[in-house]
């Protein structure tokens, strides 16, 4: 496992984050549609119940009149018993003519005998239960009716059994045999009912139209406010932390916008807190540093002589180690002292870029050669002859040497180190023949004192190397990535604009 320096937020591989699929029916569309059905509903129920109630009207009204008139004319009506056809005949015609609200159809029966007022002796709208309560078979004869429709016409049938009286039992009436019939047909009802839901129909279309604009002002009214939220939220997410909405009323939605101000002024708080510790930390690091800078200066001065009379066998051969220990320990100790202040420099965003036009091939060449990385064994340069690029030499000199040294440190060798041109882009590639970086440790491989091993605690950089890297590519403009190569190792590809 490669005990790597560490990544910044940003080194992690960027994974797109699909866009939302917008929805075919947006917010207010569902909300006008939901108004609008609900006034459809409103409007079928309330035409439905009046339909239903004008028809009952309008058909118990005909109905009424009809039967009660045709009781009456069959009481006055006087006929003798045995029944003779032609009087029987005139009777019913007259009947017919007197029919209300309009003219009947009038048939008699009697025993086997059918008479009517039409050129057919009976009607075919005559239903057997009709016959059967006005001859009374299983009860009292009675006058009964009944709508019937027939090849899509309805048909009132009035039922009434002609009765005798007689002195013998006091006026009781006695059924003859005798039924008489009225038939008459409903269209002009039907044609009323039929213009009643016509209207009805014609009147929906219109009040749906007009339910539309309280609809859209509903709608309005709700999406304000989600809008409102919306934007501010997306306010907040571009870091301005004081967004605010203005909440007014006592509904779930201004409930909905004071718990986010809340939320957002309980959030600012935390954030500027979290940064005034931030800033705090990062003073104290470069004040540090700094103040660690003048007295290094004079250790290191003074274990270089040390180093000398130790290399000379002046000293004793415990005291030659101790002293090696010391400088090599005060050399540490300078560079992280340098890499703390190069951070602190970038933190506080102070760090300058001095650009120039320069051969990428014959930058990393001095670089190897400055660091006498030169052993083919260890280090093996493919560099691509002729790529200029605008870079700050000193920088990009920085990038490629963290990234070789800790390839040498933590990879494999040979580490081999490429630089190539894919179009307006300059690629350069450190990679090793290590055993690779573990994909747990990958996202984090810039972060700054990461440890890929946490029961280390010491390594032989600063835990600022890759941190500075990155930093030093942001810069310029590019990017730098971590992977494992598909045979083995971890490479490092690092582009930025020519």
């Amino acid at each position: 496992m490669r005990a790597c320096p560490a990544p910044a937020e940003d080194a992690e591989p960027r994974r797109r984050r699909r866009a939302p699929r917008p929805h075919p029916f947006g917010l207010r569309t569902r909300l006008v549609l939901a108004f609008l059905l609900v006034a459809a509903v409103g409007c079928g129920t309330t035409a439905a119940l009046t339909y239903r109630a004008a028809r009952d009207a309008i058909l118990e009204q005909t109905q009424n009149t009809a039967v009660s008139a045709f009781r009456d004319q069959v009481d006055l009506l006087s006929v003798n018993l045995p029944v003779e056809t032609e009087t029987l005949r005139t009777a019913l015609l007259n009947l017919a003519r007197q029919g209300k609200p309009r003219p009947w159809r009038v048939y008699a029966e009697y025993g086997s005998l059918r008479v009517s007022s039409t050129d057919r002796p009976t009607s075919g709208v005559i239903t057997p239960e009709l016959r059967a309560r006005a001859l009374g078979r299983g009860a009292t004869p009675h006058s009964s009716f009944q709508r019937v429709v027939k090849d899509g016409t309805p048909y009132l049938t009035i039922a009434v059994p002609a009765v005798f009286r007689t002195h013998a039992t006091q006026g009781t009436a006695q059924p003859t045999g005798l039924v008489f019939f009225a038939v008459m047909e409903l269209d002009e009802e039907e044609a009323n009912i039929e213009a009643m839901v016509a209207a009805a129909r014609d009147g929906a279309l219109p009040a749906l139209a007009v339910a539309l604009i309280p609809a859209l002002l509903a709608a309005r009214s709700v999406l304000r406010p989600v809008r409102e939220l919306r934007r501010a939220a997306r306010s907040m997410g571009r870091g301005r932390l004081d967004t605010r909405i203005h909440a007014k009323g006592s509904d779930e939605l201004a409930d909905l916008a004071r718990t986010f101000n809340e939320s957002a002024a309980e959030l600012e708080r935390s954030v500027a807190e979290l940064r005034r510790a931030e800033a705090r930390a990062r003073r104290f690091a470069s004040d540090v540093s700094h103040e660690l800078r003048t007295p290094l200066a004079g250790m290191l001065a003074v274990t270089e002589v040390l180093d000398e009379d130790a290399d000379a066998g002046t000293l004793d051969s415990d005291t030659a180690r101790a002293v090696r220990l010391i400088s090599a320990e005060t050399g540490r100790l300078a560079v992280l002292v340098e890499d703390l202040m190069e951070i602190s420099r970038f933190d506080a965003r102070a760090a300058e870029l001095h650009t120039d036009e320069v051969d990428a091939a014959d930058c990393v060449r001095k670089t190897l050669q400055n660091r006498h990385w030169t052993d083919p064994g260890r280090v093996v340069p493919h560099l691509a002859e002729g790529v200029r690029a605008r870079l700050d030499p000193r920088r990009f000199d920085v990038v490629v040497a963290n990234l070789v040294g800790n390839a040498l440190r933590h990879g494999g060798t040979p580490v081999t180190v490429r630089v190539y041109a894919e179009g307006d882009t300059l690629v350069t590639e450190v990679a090793d023949r290590g055993p690779g970086i573990h994909p747990d440790v990958l996202p984090h491989v810039f972060d700054r004192f990461y440890k890929a091993d946490p029961a280390r605690t010491r390594s032989a950089g600063s835990g600022l190397g890759l941190a500075i890297t990155r930093e030093n590519v942001r810069l310029h403009g590019g990017t730098v990535e971590a992977a494992n190569q598909p045979g083995g190792g971890a490479v490092f590809t690092v582009r930025m604009p020519r």
